[in-house]
């Protein structure tokens, strides 16, 4: 299981961060200070609507630059290998009781794959299927009741 220091990322993960602060400190930052100084043009800053807009995107994006500075600088970088079974950054594909197959990749959000449901190590399904081989059933407590999945396969993706 993770621990509380740091954040596990695939190297694919690290570098899909690496590439949003590198635009976000570059061609971010450019764009923003051109939409901030076009909207100064208008007049009074005080009921300038445009200028206030552009300055609140600055802090919001100056603020996921931290972010992402954060998570680059903490990161833990994981290989996974799914001959241990389910760990971090391994595809889980489950069935549920009624025959319905799904698969997860079980990662904290910041490794999350486009069109992949997400299962992080710190939920209630990603813990129930931590350490799981093929042919484990697996259950875990939620809001809607409890839930039971058989694991079907174990990959990487």
């Amino acid at each position: 299981m993770p621990d509380t220091e740091g954040t596990w990322l695939t190297p694919a993960a690290l570098e899909k961060l690496r590439d949003e602060r590198d635009y976000l400190t570059t061609t971010g930052r450019e764009e923003v200070v051109a939409r901030i100084a076009e909207a100064r043009e208008h007049g009074d800053l005080k009921e300038n609507s445009e200028y206030d807009t552009a300055k609140n995107d600055q802090g919001l994006m100056e603020a996921r630059i931290r972010q992402l500075n954060h998570l680059i600088d903490n990161a833990k970088i994981i290989d996974a290998d799914d001959s241990a079974g389910v760990t971090i950054g391994t595809v889980a594909t489950v069935v549920d009781d009624t025959g319905e197959e799904m698969e997860f990749f079980v990662a904290p959000a910041e490794n999350k794959l486009p069109g992949m449901l997400l299962a992080s190590p710190d939920s209630p399904l990603g813990a129930a299927l931590m350490g799981a081989h093929p042919g484990d059933q697996v259950s875990y407590e939620a809001p809607g009741g409890t839930f039971t999945y058989t694991v079907k396969a174990v990959g990487l993706p």
